[in-house]
């Protein structure tokens, strides 16, 4: 009887921890999407990128990594979250869309973005560090900024400072990002290129989408038609490079490291919207809902970082990003030059 009684009472006991641990895993997610909800507030008013404000907040209250109640919703978030996010990204993607920017122009982008991110594993092991930093922001400006910063994080070996580098490496593409809006159409267009040769060198050259788009319709529609389907040409590379960089570390980790599940969902959605007319209803939602994890997991890194140690980086680090993104545009060009005119 007494046995029985001490049975029920660990069950109850471990029965109410395990809850408590679930309510203590959504508080922490609770918190990353109240700093996207601000982040996509404020940028909606002021016209600054969403994933630096929602960066910046973060880093602001990195203090409440410290709370133990949230520690486990803020992994989940920086982490599983974020891989949900990237593989919706794939609702973006139509096969079709990219088949109409021309076969030299698709042998042409994706040898840019294999070339810039071979320059940021030159750049990186230059200065002495390691692999890993040049996959890092090399892909990042190669494809598609913060979000392939995040998606090439989460299928890098666990590291101390790995999210450090994620968060430098966020902020600088995306502060180059935005700079690159602005200036890249009116240096385009003083060079004295077309609307389609403009479109085409700021879909090849700007890291984030939402700056393509911007900068591509503020020259003419078919600048941004063309920008934007050069840069969805961009994210296609986004799934072959994430597997790849995981196949390359699979071994180099204490534990084999899972397959990286929302690849999967990646191609599967991008396959989806090639081959059935998905409703643009549903592409705006779904595309909407991964632009919401990918806020909060950025949210929910910078919470988890220390912004002392991010700001006492060595220069050299931010150094590479402008060299990588300088080297990306000499090659826009060159290729430009030669085939479009």
């Amino acid at each position: 009887m007494d046995n029985k009684l001490t049975r029920r009472k660990l069950d109850q006991l471990f029965g109410w921890a395990e809850l408590h641990l679930r309510l203590s895993h959504w508080k922490g997610v609770a918190v990353a999407l109240m700093v996207a909800a601000t982040a996509t507030f404020l940028s909606e008013h002021y016209g600054a990128p969403t994933m630096l404000f929602a960066l910046l907040i973060g880093l602001s209250l990195s203090f409440l990594a410290e709370v133990p109640a949230l520690e486990g919703g803020l992994n989940f978030t920086a982490k599983t979250v974020l891989r949900l996010g990237v593989g919706l990204l794939g609702i973006r993607l139509g096969f079709e869309d990219v088949q109409a920017i021309g076969g030299t122009s698709i042998a042409a982008v994706f040898g840019m973005v294999l070339a810039t991110l071979l320059c940021g594993l030159v750049l990186s092991y230059a200065i002495g560090r390691k692999v890993a930093f040049g996959i890092l922001s090399g892909g990042a400006v190669a494809v598609c900024g913060a979000s392939a910063a995040l998606a090439f994080s989460s299928v890098l070996p666990d590291r101390e400072d790995r999210e450090k580098d994620t968060v430098l490496v966020v902020i600088s593409v995306t502060v180059l990002s935005t700079m690159a809006m602005v200036l890249y159409p009116i240096l385009f267009q003083y060079l004295g290129y077309d609307d389609l040769q403009t479109g085409f060198l700021i879909g090849a050259t700007i890291h984030d989408v939402a700056q393509v788009v911007g900068a591509g319709y503020s020259v003419s529609d078919d600048a941004g038609l063309t920008a934007t389907l050069v840069k969805m040409l961009r994210v296609a590379a986004l799934p072959v490079l994430v597997l790849a960089i995981h196949l390359m570390f699979h071994d180099s980790q204490s534990k084999k490291s899972p397959f990286p599940w929302f690849l999967i969902l990646f191609v599967a959605l991008a396959v989806l919207r090639s081959v059935v007319d998905v409703p643009e209803q549903i592409i705006r939602v779904v595309s909407e809902a991964a632009r919401w994890m990918m806020v909060a997991a950025i949210a929910a890194i910078g919470l988890r970082t220390d912004l002392g140690s991010v700001l006492r980086v060595h220069p050299s680090l931010m150094v590479i990003l402008v060299l990588e993104t300088l080297f990306l545009l000499g090659l826009a060009l060159l290729f430009t030059d030669y085939f479009l005119n």
